[in-house]
């Protein structure tokens, strides 16, 4: 069948495809990166961006918009949730074949909200029921200000991507948002079997900023790290999600219809021409975990990528990696709140440059 459906048939990795455009759904794409093995879809302002400013398929839509009197935030939105819809149909079958396993399309809340957990809360809310699909998932940024959100959001029995993670510190406690909120829904009489989570744990990023750190070290200890410290990173993220996805708590949620909240890699494209280009899926594959790729990476995958159980067989030499990557004097909690915040702030400049185009766009519709 291909490598894309040997991830998931034999080791239980969901390939998903970070990218979405309209151009996709009317010509068939989008389906026949099913039929190849796709499970998932995730998108993000930057990719609507790309999508929207990229194409001329958005603008019947947008001028019909203008014409009815909607503001261009607003018609931003139509044409956005009318994407998700579409694909939230096309990977419907998934879902159900799945048993609500897979089958989910991810939609970001503006990235203007990430430090903002009362805006999070209800923009989450609005997204959840207008789009009111079982096979939704909201994107709510992983920030100190997100995590009573995602709490929030899964207390009230609603799916969520946590994304942008990419310190271990914080992605446990996310998973503590996640515990917290399925206690709270289980105490409410909600039906856990029904809400879904991904902890999407960014992956390339983390070299990149890391390399440059150990670049201007130069020391030939620090360059020996160089490309290492993303997957171990990633690795010893994993290790923690088998951690605290056993014991008594866990168990007593599994009983009641709990799913588990796997880990999402994100940012799996490789920055660096020098390494592999499929470095990020190789090194990374395990059960009950995601890798979202955008197209070109899962053609890579597709076409030579080694898929055997790797996230996992040497979680010791991951954490020698990190221990001396701190003894040559790089700070790994420093380079992953640098990248936290400069995540935020690539996709709020992707959303305010699409929403000043389409604005752009209405006044040459308007007469």
């Amino acid at each position: 069948m291909g490598r894309l459906h040997d991830l998931y048939d034999l080791e239980g990795q969901s390939p998903w495809l970070d990218n979405l455009k309209r151009g996709w759904i009317t010509s068939g794409e989008l389906e026949r990166w099913v039929e190849r093995g796709i499970r998932g879809i995730t998108s993000n302002p930057t990719i609507f961006q790309k999508a929207i400013e990229a194409s001329d398929a958005y603008d019947d839509q947008f001028g019909t918009l203008m014409r009815d009197g909607r503001t261009v935030t607003d018609s931003y939105w139509e044409l956005v949730t009318s994407d998700i819809r579409e694909a939230l149909r096309i990977l419907r079958p998934v879902f159900d074949a799945s048993g609500g396993g897979d089958g989910f399309v991810s939609v970001e809340v503006a990235p203007s909200l990430a430090h903002d957990t009362d805006g999070t809360i209800a923009a989450a809310r609005h997204l959840n029921e207008t789009i009111a699909q079982p096979n939704l998932l909201v994107k709510i940024p992983g920030t100190a200000e997100g995590l009573p959100a995602i709490e929030q959001m899964i207390a009230e029995g609603r799916s969520v991507n946590v994304t942008l993670l990419f310190s271990i510190e914080r992605y446990s406690e996310v998973i503590d948002a996640y515990l917290n909120g399925l206690e709270r829904y289980a105490a409410s009489g909600g039906d856990l079997s029904t809400v879904s989570s991904v902890a999407s744990f960014f992956v390339s990023r983390v070299d990149t900023e890391a390399d440059n750190r150990l670049a201007a070290i130069g020391t030939p200890e620090a360059l020996e790290l160089q490309g290492k410290t993303a997957v171990a990173n990633a690795q010893l993220a994993y290790g923690l999600f088998l951690e605290r996805f056993a014991g008594e708590r866990w168990d007593a949620l599994a009983a009641k219809g709990a799913r588990l909240q796997r880990p999402l890699w994100a940012s799996t494209s490789t920055k660096n021409p020098a390494y592999p280009d499929t470095l990020y899926v190789d090194t990374l594959i395990g059960p009950d975990t995601v890798n979202t790729m955008p197209d070109g990476t899962l053609a890579d995958v597709e076409d030579h990528g080694t898929i055997a159980r790797t996230v996992d067989a040497d979680l010791a030499a991951a954490r020698s990696v990190l221990d001396r990557l701190a003894e040559v004097g790089v700070d790994l909690g420093d380079v992953t709140a640098t990248l936290e915040a400069e995540g935020v702030a690539s996709f709020s400049k992707s959303f305010d440059e699409l929403i000043a185009a389409l604005d752009t766009k209405a006044h040459e519709l308007r007469p």
